[in-house]
């Protein structure tokens, strides 16, 4: 079975070296041939073609950085132009994605042939802050989009689904998000997420933030739904509780001096806010659907600089 490995880099060479390495060990006299695909995200730190030489990879430079989800959007595409695999796997180049995993991907692929394999994230060790606003990002994600995300990039794809998958608009934002969009057949598997293998996570507070506004992008016309249905709610209440006071003053007489009028204000405040909200959520959705999206596999080719 020929195995392609897809990996997205920025200046994490030592990672990927020693992730390929332990790769290659693991896998050793088994019936795979395992190459990779790395996607330099116009890393500072060079490539030295050298630390590489006994391994079968291939380095797509890119032009300018675009974000490791746009990597992997590039590097997919790159793929389906050529093709020359079985079995394709998304992994970060960091470590953090066991290559000891990979097996049981393939395992669970062999149960279910078409659909693409997710490694949902069992238990994970990042730091405390880090998990607790990864929680909040998962509730906010199913709040506004009515779906549940448990996992990462990690992942096996039949390789015929490659193509179908490039030529998703949303893959250009957020990778998991755009296949749950896709309605490509996927299912997931609980595995453990290890440790770097070399040097420090770039992942900071901003960049969970906005990781987490680029998956909920993918679904902004269903968040754009459900935001309205908010203002409007926002409104029907603050009309109820016009009606309310009116009826406590005018019809029981039980207002007291100037609360009413209080109460009237700031209810007819929040008329206003939840209607201005509905009215931007709809006309900011309705615009966008004059331009027409970008899709990967027919865009990647100007991000690339060269191969090597």
């Amino acid at each position: 079975m020929k195995i392609k490995i897809i990996l997205p880099v920025f200046n994490d060479w030592e990672a990927l070296r020693l992730l390929i390495q332990k790769t290659y060990q693991l896998y050793h006299g088994k019936p795979y041939h395992i190459s990779f695909l790395a996607v330099d995200d116009c890393s500072s730190i060079p490539y030295n073609k050298e630390d590489f030489k006994d391994f079968d990879l291939e380095v797509l430079h890119l032009i300018s950085n675009q974000g490791h989800q746009r990597a992997i959007a590039i590097g997919l595409s790159y793929f389906a132009d050529h093709n020359d695999a079985d079995k394709v796997i998304v992994m970060d180049s960091d470590g953090e994605d066991q290559p000891e995993h990979i097996e049981a991907l393939l395992e669970k692929a062999e149960q279910e042939p078409e659909k693409i394999i997710f490694a949902q994230r069992k238990k994970r060790t990042e730091s405390l802050l880090f998990r607790v606003f990864y929680k909040i990002y998962k509730f906010v994600f199913k709040l506004l989009t009515g779906n549940i995300i448990t996992f990462g990039n990690y992942s096996l794809i039949p390789a015929k689904q490659v193509k179908k998958l490039a030529n998703v608009s949303e893959l250009w934002n957020h990778y998991p998000g755009a296949i749950i969009r896709s309605r490509l057949p996927f299912d997931s598997i609980p595995l453990d997420r290890g440790t770097r293998l070399a040097g420090k996570s770039k992942m900071n507070f901003s960049s969970l933030v906005l990781h987490g506004m680029s998956a909920v992008s993918v679904f902004v016309d269903v968040t754009a739904v459900r935001i309205v249905m908010f203002a409007a709610f926002m409104i029907i209440s603050s009309v109820v509780g016009v009606l309310i006071v009116l009826y406590f003053k005018y019809v029981l007489g039980q207002a007291t001096p100037g609360w009413a009028t209080s109460v009237i204000s700031g209810l007819f405040i929040v008329f206003i806010q939840g209607f201005f909200i509905a009215m931007f959520i709809l006309f900011m959705v309705l615009s966008s659907r004059r331009y027409t999206s970008f899709i990967p596999y027919f865009g990647y080719k100007k991000f690339i600089d060269f191969v090597e």
